[in-house]
């Protein structure tokens, strides 16, 4: 089963905890600090390996996260990093933000990466906080949260030829006879609703990978029938084979189809229009199909007297050798860069961030039945790197938030001694003439 469409979560590493620590040696009074700072969390990278071909992995296993950074050490020694976590990805990967819809990376050449979540930086350790005026501080931080986000994997399939049509005109039934792949094939529309690969062997030693797309109908470009699941997977190929059904065995006129599915290709990406395309005028060996192939011939000829128009039957095999030929000639002539070239964006995507100009001392505060609720981005950050576990680090966040103007708030809220403040997941009494809660 093809898949090419896959969400996952992935998560860079902590960063290490950074260390109280002093040292302690015989014949060295008053060592001082000697904490270590925590190692850096690893970063989830993503590679692309042209020996994969599918999303398949990603169906079962959809979370990746990074290993955190060691803890900082005494004698000033400094975490391990943590290693990076490599994801290997098929070529043809397109990597999107899931919550701004923001295009990560187009993965088209083997070997690209893009780091997808970066590791937390470690917390620093006490010898980092030491002052003159401070010269045996007992704070340290904790390591920074590594960076998390959900990932929508989309899959463009990186296809020399790609076979377009109506549905039910061939297609399927053409890639089975000139390669060893087994599509589904049935006497029904859409009988192929994902992409299958197969690779074709021209007969001359020369060979190249062969799509057969799912199909087509009127308004794909706007997502009607399976829509952009197909049209994304044709602006990979190098080659076009529109595949016609010149028996007109649907009850459709070959020429009105051949438009549509070129109007369809040119409304979805008008760089397709110029894509080399050869017409494979099917189903040869049925009725009327010379009087349809001539007629078609004329019509074809007034609007693009470029196009190559070649006869064949996948059923006979009529035919079918000397499209591949000419198939591998015009890939010789195609630089390979065609193959790999990044797709541009069809529609715009809107990026929104945080503008770095905010007050960094904004506050609101809340009240929550007898308790008072602050809410700060500095203070709630601060609450998260500094390890709240020492009188001097409460000191230090009773210093800020007093800066900040957040004590003289609480007091015309209506803030006395004994009240309870929250911040985040912690809880504190407001006391009133202290330096700290």
């Amino acid at each position: 089963m093809f898949v090419d469409k896959a969400k996952i979560y992935v998560k860079g590493g902590d960063g290490g905890d950074g260390l109280v620590a002093f040292r302690r040696e015989k014949y060295v009074p008053e060592g001082g600090p000697a904490g270590g700072d925590g190692g850096r969390g690893g970063d989830i990278i993503f590679r692309v390996d042209e020996g994969l071909r599918t999303l398949m992995d990603f169906r079962y296993q959809r979370h990746f996260k990074a290993q955190r950074g060691v803890k900082g050490r005494n004698k000033s020694q400094h975490g391990a990093n943590a290693e990076n976590m490599i994801v290997r990805i098929p070529p043809g990967t397109v990597l999107i933000d899931d919550d701004t819809g923001e295009v990560i990376a187009d993965m088209v050449r083997h070997g690209q990466q893009v780091v997808v979540a970066r590791g937390g930086r470690g917390g620093r350790g006490n010898t980092r906080f030491a002052t003159p005026n401070n010269p045996a501080p007992e704070i340290a931080e904790n390591g920074e949260e590594g960076q998390e986000r959900y990932l929508v994997m989309e899959l463009k399939v990186m296809a020399d030829v790609g076979l377009v049509g109506f549905p039910s005109v061939g297609k399927s039934t053409l890639l089975s006879v000139v390669s060893a792949a087994e599509p589904k094939i049935g006497a029904y529309h859409f009988t192929t609703i994902t992409p299958n690969l197969g690779m074709v062997e021209a007969g001359d030693g020369r060979s190249f990978v062969m799509a057969d797309l799912p199909g087509l109908i009127e308004g794909a470009h706007e997502g009607v029938g399976l829509g952009h699941e197909f049209l994304r997977h044709v602006e990979r190929t190098r080659i076009i084979i529109h595949v016609v059904d010149m028996a007109g065995s649907e009850g459709r006129d070959p020429f009105e189809d051949w438009v549509k599915i070129n109007d369809e290709l040119k409304l979805y990406n008008a760089a397709l229009a110029e894509r080399p395309q050869i017409v494979a005028a099917n189903k040869m060996d049925m009725p009327e199909a010379e009087e349809n192939l001539a007629m078609f011939r004329e019509q074809v000829q007034k609007l693009r007297p470029d196009i190559e128009i070649m006869p064949i039957s996948s059923l006979t095999r009529q035919g079918v050798q000397e499209l591949l030929y000419r198939t591998a000639d015009i890939l010789d002539a195609i630089p390979e860069e065609v193959h790999i070239e990044e797709v541009a964006e069809t529609t715009e995507r809107k990026v929104y961030k945080l503008d770095k100009k905010d007050d960094n001392n904004a506050f609101t505060i809340t009240r929550d039945n007898e308790a008072y609720v602050v809410h700060s981005v500095k203070i709630e950050g601060m609450l998260k790197r500094i390890q709240m576990n020492s009188h001097e680090a409460i000191q230090k966040l009773a210093r800020t938030m007093r800066h900040m103007g957040i004590d003289d708030e609480l007091r015309k809220r209506g803030a006395v001694e004994g009240t309870i403040v929250r911040i985040a997941d912690f809880e504190f009494e407001f006391v009133e003439g202290s330096s700290y809660y």
